[in-house]
C-alpha cells in the first residue's frame, strides 16, 4: 500500500495528475449521488462551446436574417473566409462540441494520469525534483493527440443518441467579455456564463469596429457556416 501512495505521490508530477484525476472522481461521484447524473449530459449540452461545429452534426437553428435598416451588416460570400484561431482548431480536433465537454476533461486528465505514471516507472523522473513537473509538457501533447482518436467513436455515439449541443439561438442576445482583441472580420473569443459555467465562443465584431480586450459584448447573430457569433458592444453608462 505504501509502495503504491509513493508511485501515485511522487515525483511531484504524478501527485499532480493524480489529485486533478482525483477531482475529476469526485465531481461525477457527486453528480449521480445528488441525482443528476441522469441528466448530466444535458446540462453538458446547453454549454456546447461550438468551436468549429458541423451543420448536421450540432447545430439545426435557423440563421438571423440580418439584412434590414435595424441590421447594417449584411451577410455575403466573404464572411465564411475568416479562418477560425487555433484554439477553435485545437478544440474542434478533439471533438468538443460533439462530446459533452466534461467528458472530454475527465478523459483528458485521466489519460495524462496513466502516461504520467507509466512514464515514471521507465523513466527516473524522481531525481528530477520539482523540474519533474516539465515531463507533464510531452505528456499533454500526446495526451491531446490520444484524444482525437479516443473522442471520434464517442463522436459518432453521441450523434446517434441525440446529442445536439446546445440550439446557437439560445446564444444570441447573451452578454459576456471579450478574452482578445478583434476589429473587422477577425476572430477572437469572448466568454459568456451559461448555467453559471464560463463558456468561450468564436466572435467577430458585427460592424467591423474595433472590440477590445476585456470589453463587454453581446451576441447578435450567427454565421451562416455556424463557426463563430457576430458581438458588438454592450451598451453601458461608460460608453454611450
Amino acid at each position: 500500500m505504501t509502495e503504491l501512495i509513493n508511485i501515485l505521490f511522487n515525483p511531484l508530477s504524478n501527485g499532480i495528475m493524480t489529485v486533478l484525476t482525483g477531482l475529476s472522481v469526485v465531481y461525477w461521484l457527486f453528480m449521480f449521488l445528488m441525482g443528476d447524473g441522469l441528466h448530466l449530459f444535458d446540462a453538458d449540452a446547453d454549454v456546447d462551446l461550438h468551436p468549429t461545429p458541423d451543420v448536421s452534426d450540432v447545430d439545426g437553428s435557423h440563421d438571423i436574417d440580418a439584412d434590414g435598416p435595424d441590421h447594417p451588416h449584411q451577410h455575403t460570400d466573404s464572411d465564411t473566409h475568416s479562418e477560425p484561431g487555433f484554439f477553435a482548431k485545437a478544440m474542434d480536433y478533439i471533438n468538443v462540441g460533439k462530446v459533452p465537454i466534461m467528458l472530454i476533461v475527465t478523459m483528458f486528465k485521466f489519460i495524462g494520469w496513466v502516461i504520467t505514471i507509466v512514464s515514471s516507472l521507465f523513466i527516473d523522473v524522481a531525481s528530477w525534483g520539482i523540474k519533474s513537473v516539465l515531463i507533464l509538457i510531452p505528456v499533454f501533447i500526446v495526451t491531446f493527440f490520444f484524444m482525437h482518436f479516443l473522442t471520434k467513436p464517442l463522436a459518432r455515439m453521441f450523434k446517434n443518441i441525440g446529442y445536439n449541443g446546445e440550439e446557437s439561438h439560445d446564444f444570441l442576445g447573451r452578454m459576456g467579455k471579450m478574452r482578445a482583441s478583434i476589429e473587422g472580420k477577425k476572430i477572437g473569443s469572448a466568454e459568456f456564463i451559461i448555467q453559471q459555467d464560463p463558456i468561450r465562443l468564436n466572435v467577430v465584431s458585427h460592424n467591423g469596429e474595433k472590440i477590445g480586450y476585456g470589453d463587454d459584448v453581446i451576441i447578435v447573430d450567427e454565421s451562416k457556416d455556424k463557426k463563430y457569433y457576430y458581438v458588438t458592444k454592450e451598451i453601458t453608462i461608460d460608453n454611450i
